[in-house]
């Protein structure tokens, strides 16, 4: 029996749907990841490009500040779109995880490639590669024997002749961190008053700028992680700046250090595809990657640094643990508050 027109135009409807229902489906389902950066996106883009074109899922990426990505990721909940996070900070990787933002992951590869002193002891953030806060100095002002520990450059004759990164530095707020469960508050406040007095208004947003500034003379010497020196060299070769790998004496601290990392998120609807992600970044080629392009220390014990850098195995890094930095943070905050550092 023919089809009423009324018949048709329903099957038809429903048809459309259907289709409708199975190409979006589809669409869901695609390759794609969405990552959330707390990094600069020229630092982390080239890796995640080079991810993008091997394994051909489609990398979307939101670079923003760090402790705005976790407020963001804390108001979206279970609605966020992030599939990963990756930051330049262990201490908000700790605090994302505390938060429960993050998904704990059971990944053999992981385990084979990156120590455990550098990752969630559940694997809920991972570190990817490591740098440290070190002093970087200009060669026509200062031997580098004058400065044998970061809290030297609190003392008075370092007065108008320092640059220092500002109070809203993830670096220095790490950094001052690793220092606080060192030495205490009060050595620590100490240092930070030091650290004000004799920087004085030169005071920076970003690290670069004080590595241009010991290079023109401006200062005598700054507080930087590693890598801003290096590439910096790269660019300008005859530069007249060096590293100082500080805290190296007997009974000091040890050279401060932090980690990129990343983690997946809770709510991510394409972990197989996140998975891969952290993989490729753990795995030999990709740790090569941060060490080429970006200047840090790989994290897999095969994996050497650029040879620019100063030999990882020629000193040591201090022992407070990186997750240790979410805890310290609250009071470190309240140190440099204090103190009145801008």
């Amino acid at each position: 029996m023919a089809s009423s027109p009324r018949t048709l135009f329903v099957l038809t409807l429903l048809g459309m749907l259907v289709f409708s229902a199975w190409s979006t489906g589809i669409s869901e389902a695609a390759d794609k990841l969405v990552v959330y950066s707390g990094r600069a996106e020229r630092l982390i883009k080239p890796v995640l490009d080079e991810f993008q074109a091997k394994s051909g899922i489609q990398i979307e990426l939101l670079s923003s500040g760090t402790t705005e990505l976790v407020n963001r990721l804390q108001a979206e909940g279970d609605h966020t779109p992030a599939d990963v996070f990756l930051t330049n900070d262990a201490g908000s990787l700790e605090h994302a995880r505390e938060l429960k933002l993050l998904r704990p992951m059971n990944m053999r590869e992981v385990e084979r490639a990156i120590p455990p002193q550098f990752r969630a002891a559940d694997n809920s953030w991972i570190g990817l590669s490591g740098r440290f806060w070190i002093v970087v100095y200009n060669t026509n002002l200062v031997k580098p024997d004058q400065i044998k520990s970061l809290l030297d450059l609190g003392q008075p004759q370092w007065k108008d002749k320092i640059a220092v990164p500002n109070s809203g530095s993830e670096y220095l707020q790490a950094g001052v961190s690793v220092i606080k469960a060192t030495f205490g508050d009060e050595r620590t406040k100490q240092f930070l008053q030091g650290l004000k007095t004799n920087a004085g208004t030169q005071v920076y947003q970003k690290s670069s700028q004080i590595v241009e500034a010991v290079a023109k003379g401006q200062v005598a010497a700054g507080i930087v992680n590693h890598y801003y020196i290096y590439r910096h060299l790269a660019a300008q070769p005859t530069a007249p700046i060096a590293a100082i790998m500080t805290d190296q004496q007997e009974g000091g601290m040890g050279a401060i250090m932090n980690v990129t990392g990343i983690g997946v998120t809770r709510a991510s609807k394409h972990l197989d595809s996140a998975k891969l992600l952290i993989e490729f970044l753990v795995a030999q080629a990709g740790q090569k990657l941060f060490a080429d392009l970006d200047k840090e220390y790989p994290l897999h014990p095969d994996v050497k640094a650029d040879p620019a850098l100063v030999d990882r195995h020629s000193f040591r890094a201090a022992l407070v643990p990186l997750a240790r930095l979410a805890e310290l943070r609250e009071g470190t905050l309240t140190l440099i508050e204090q103190v009145g550092l801008r």
